[in-house]
């Protein structure tokens, strides 16, 4: 497989976790460096291994990830995003909610939704009969630098949205959920 085209797909499999990675930022008042590494780190981490599953699963698994992905990852994002704007509603340390993002079970919550895409894309790659290593660690460093740079973003951009800082972040996670699901329906 030509480089260009796996460049095209790694940055295409990292644009959902992009969108999660500006609404973190923007969630995160007092962003650290550290802060943008572990998330960045988590997408990156997720993009690349979940192919090299989908790659390890083949033929036998594929057929059953098709049916199912895009509705694990709507539920994982809807389920992080109500609970994203609820707290912003009724939490009364609003730092507490911003710190979510950063919060272990959150992050790898929302690093396995927005990386179900990933699985499927490996299964093709066990289609292909190619080697694996060099993709997933494409994958995975583009995931990783885009997602960077996309929580220092969102949270330059954070004090433009004021107080509802939650509820942005929420409703951006069931957008991107919705949209995965539309998208799957759609093209069945």
């Amino acid at each position: 497989m030509d480089i260009l085209v796996l460049i095209g797909i790694s940055v295409g499999l990292s644009m959902d976790a992009l969108a999660v990675s500006v609404a973190n930022g923007i969630m995160i008042k007092k962003l650290h460096v550290r802060h943008a590494f572990r998330i960045a780190f988590s997408f990156g981490f997720f993009q690349a291994i979940m192919p090299l599953i989908g790659w390890a699963a083949g033929i036998t698994f594929s057929t059953y990830i098709k049916e199912i992905d895009h509705w694990i990852a709507f539920g994982l994002l809807v389920l992080v995003g109500s609970r994203m704007i609820w707290e912003s509603f009724t939490s009364s340390n609003k730092d507490e909610a911003a710190k979510n993002c950063l919060h272990f079970p959150t992050l790898l919550i929302l690093s396995i939704a927005t990386s179900i895409d990933a699985l499927a894309v490996g299964v093709s790659f066990a289609f292909l009969d190619m080697t694996i290593w060099f993709p997933i660690l494409l994958i995975g460093l583009i995931t990783f630098v885009i997602c960077f740079i996309g929580v220092i973003l969102g949270n330059k951009l954070g004090p433009l949205f004021g107080n509802k800082l939650g509820i942005i972040g929420g409703l951006v996670l069931i957008g991107i959920g919705l949209n995965i699901l539309i998208e799957h329906l759609l093209n069945q």
